[in-house]
């Protein structure tokens, strides 16, 4: 039989120990709310009643409920009051010494039988437990902020965690309606492993200045669905307490430089700029603890940046946009450094799905667009997908017919480059390889008119290299679009070191004709998404190779724990293992990075032929699916 958990402590009540009393308290179970003051004890109380009384007004509870889950707690001073507790969780500052002197003295107080956890996010739960003579009983309970709605607990066992504990808190988890994934003690555990390389490579972006604050939130919110960009996360976190897990993890993992503080976050720390608690970060708040960004001089200085005019389809009389002028000059009262070049009519080279793609986005925008294949016969392949994708849209209610009929009427097929003689702007969007892009822009190079903006939607390949096989690097520009691009609103601009501020401020203004976000980065590899996205993947990989946790707790983890809409692995299998590995490669070429070198998993996988969902099998197996 397994324990029954009667009665829970919680030892600390800020913003996590407060909530997960709430957990507890919810589902029927008394807790001992514990803090070491009485001042300390009223601010814990003051952030549960705030809790439960927005909980109330938002419909979630009742009075009557949150009358019953407040008599359900009891508030006290000092830890011997936990004696008859049957679990004590831990919820202090993330300071090692500190969590063993509590845990030393819970060993004292408790009774012999008590379960004693701690809600770590990246301390080394063995060390805690060995300050008691009970390391047996010591598990790691690592809930997630805010604990009330977030359904992921990381349970952590030492390599002393008796069988027995680890069951009957998963049976708990159970109990308390959360998702557990069961883990061994390792810095970061799952989460936080991978979440905090990645908001630390984020940083070192901004650090590098190679994209503004806004763009790089924009980018990873729009390019893969997360719930909030990694600065704005940061600012939620806390960047002190962000510089001590990345500090532990490097410490305690291998001194991984994935996890090495980036020097700009301890520069902010030591200045006081901790986030939102502070009122200022990464962004500035309306007053400390405030969700509300205001204007800061960074933010005028990003307003600027985008001030230039857009582009708009000549050819189909379209009115200026929103925010313009009918000269086409910013009507925000800056005068924009340079104009953006007419584009009316726009060539589309490439039969491939993002090329379909791209074509249906220019023509649903108003654009005349040439569309160039190989031949007749993936013209008229490219053309029956462009009809079936702007009759879903009908179907769906988001394109009338006559919109549909309009927008293929705009389209003109053709099997030769050399009908691309007069467009405004030429995207190109063939095969990912080198030498391909290179001879077409050579020939589009001697094919199109002076002025015209050359533009590649590559993912991962250098955009200097196809500028410099032309005659006038300076209109060669990068426009990825995101798969599928009628959907997606992001697309990254990406200047080289030749590129020409016209060039970049043409490109930046078709994408706001075409109502995309435009977000403007240096030529790198893997440009602003895909550099942050597939080192996270890799890492991902990493954990599953090193036989840590499996493909399916991760996910959890990253989905529940994270709130990301696919878990790594769901989201490899849908990229492909053979386009992750491609791209994992040049990032590593490029910088040459350690932790950027591909795990062997995937290309082993990758050399067995296991793709992911296109082949039928990746990580999973999707061929009896």
């Amino acid at each position: 039989m397994g324990r029954e958990f009667a009665s829970v402590g919680v030892v600390g009540l800020g913003t996590m120990g407060a909530g997960i009393v709430e957990v507890f308290a919810r589902n029927g179970i008394d807790v001992l709310a514990v803090e070491v003051s009485d001042a300390a004890l009223g601010r814990g109380e003051q952030i549960l009643r705030g809790s439960v009384d927005r909980a109330v007004r938002k419909g979630k509870l009742s009075e009557a409920e949150r009358d019953a889950l407040l008599s359900r707690v009891t508030f006290a001073v000092g830890l011997p009051s936990l004696h008859a507790a049957d679990l004590v969780i831990e919820a202090v500052p993330e300071q090692l010494a500190l969590k063993q002197r509590i845990f030393a003295e819970l060993d004292r107080v408790c009774k012999p039988e008590a379960i004693l956890a701690t809600n770590t996010s990246s301390l080394s739960v063995t060390e805690i437990s060995v300050a008691t003579s009970r390391p047996n009983q010591v598990v790691g309970m690592h809930f997630f902020n805010p604990a009330p709605i977030m359904k992921l607990v990381e349970v952590v066992r030492t390599v002393v965690t008796a069988d027995d504990v680890v069951a009957d808190i998963e049976g708990l988890c159970a109990r308390l309606g959360k998702v557990d994934v069961t883990i061994g003690d390792r810095a970061g555990f799952i989460a936080n492993a991978l979440l905090f390389g990645y908001l630390n490579q984020a940083v070192s972006l901004i650090e590098a200045k190679y994209v503004t604050r806004e763009d790089l939130d924009a980018a990873m919110r729009l390019g893969c669905g997360l719930p909030m960009g990694p600065l704005a996360l940061m600012d939620l976190i806390g960047l002190d307490t962000a510089y001590e897990i990345l500090d532990t993890m490097y410490r305690r993992g291998g001194r991984d430089r994935r996890h090495a503080p980036v020097p700009l976050i301890k520069q902010m720390v030591t200045a006081g700029l901790l986030g939102r608690k502070s009122g200022r970060g990464f962004y500035t708040y309306e007053k400390p603890g405030s969700p509300v960004v205001v204007p800061d001089e960074f933010t005028s200085l990003a307003l600027r940046a985008g001030s230039a005019a857009t582009a708009s389809p000549a050819s189909t009389g379209a009115d200026a946009l929103p925010g313009e002028t009918a000269a086409g000059a910013p009507d925000r009262g800056i005068e924009p450094a340079v104009l953006a070049r007419a584009v009316a009519k726009v060539g589309v080279v490439g039969s491939g799905t993002m090329a379909t793609g791209i074509i249906e986005v220019f023509a649903r925008a108003g654009f005349e667009v040439v569309s160039v294949t190989r031949g007749a016969e993936q013209s008229g392949r490219t053309c029956e997908t462009l009809k079936t994708s702007l009759n879903k849209a009908v179907v769906r209610g988001r394109l009338d017919e006559a919109g549909r009929d309009a927008a293929l009427g705009r389209v003109t097929w053709s099997a030769t480059i050399e009908h691309l003689t007069d467009v405004d702007l030429v995207v190109e969007a063939v095969v990912e390889e080198l030498s391909v892009k290179k001879a077409l822009f050579a020939s589009l190079d001697e094919i199109c008119k002076p002025g015209v903006v050359l533009a590649t939607t590559t993912s991962s390949l250098p955009v200097i290299e196809l500028a410099v096989a032309t005659e006038r690097p300076a209109d060669v520009v990068g426009l990825h679009f995101f798969n599928p691009a009628p959907a997606m609103g992001l697309v990254e601009v990406v200047r080289t070191i030749r590129t020409s501020e016209q060039a970049v401020a043409t490109a930046t203004a078709i994408c706001r004709a075409l109502d995309k976000h435009a977000v403007v980065c240096a030529d790198r590899s893997g440009f602003v998404v895909n550099a942050l996205l597939f080192p996270y993947l890799n890492d991902a990989v990493k954990m599953v190779e090193a036989s840590y946790s499996t493909a399916d707790d991760i996910d959890h983890a990253m989905k529940l724990g994270c709130g990301y809409p696919m878990g790594p692995f769901e989201l490899l299998d849908v990229v492909g293992l053979d386009v992750a590995l491609a791209i994992q490669r040049e990032l590593y070429l490029e910088l040459r990075e350690p932790g950027f070198a591909p795990a062997p998993l995937l290309e082993h996988l990758v050399t067995a032929g296991y793709l992911g969902r296109k082949v039928g099998r990746g990580f999973r197996d999707y061929s009896r699916s």
